[in-house]
């Protein structure tokens, strides 16, 4: 398992962490197996999605604050109940398959960290398991 730290400069967004989930991939080794990125903090997310139109991830933010609005009488005292809920409805992990030491995405598809309660300092985790 490797780490890496993000460091968020927003409130809300989605950060494109394909290259550094790929050079993690790359120092496995691994030739055939799977890739599974996790997000170890409850008011953050991972997903995989479109890269060729960043207006695709400024849609997807706006409509998560529409369906999970930042203020809506939650009672969690630290105030970030939306960045909980959103966190649980995008995922804390996310797994990609690992082909001839390459992860498997489609033409525009990248991996995301996803910040909900930022701007914050962030880890992600990369287990690389070979088959």
């Amino acid at each position: 398992m490797q780490a890496f730290s993000i460091t968020t400069k927003k409130q809300i967004q989605m950060i494109d962490i394909t290259r550094e989930v790929k050079k993690v991939v790359a120092e496995a080794g691994v030739r055939q197996g799977l890739c599974t990125v996790f997000v170890p903090h409850t008011t953050a997310g991972v997903t995989i999605n479109e890269n060729a139109d960043p207006d695709v991830q400024r849609d997807m933010l706006m409509e998560m604050s529409t369906i999970v609005p930042l203020e809506d009488g939650y009672k969690h005292m630290e105030g970030n109940s939306a960045a909980h809920l959103k966190s649980t409805l995008f995922g804390c992990s996310t797994n990609v398959i690992v082909a001839d030491g390459q992860l498997c995405l489609g033409t525009w598809q990248s991996v995301f960290f996803c910040e909900f309660d930022g701007p914050r300092e962030r880890s992600v985790w990369v287990q690389v398991t070979g088959l």
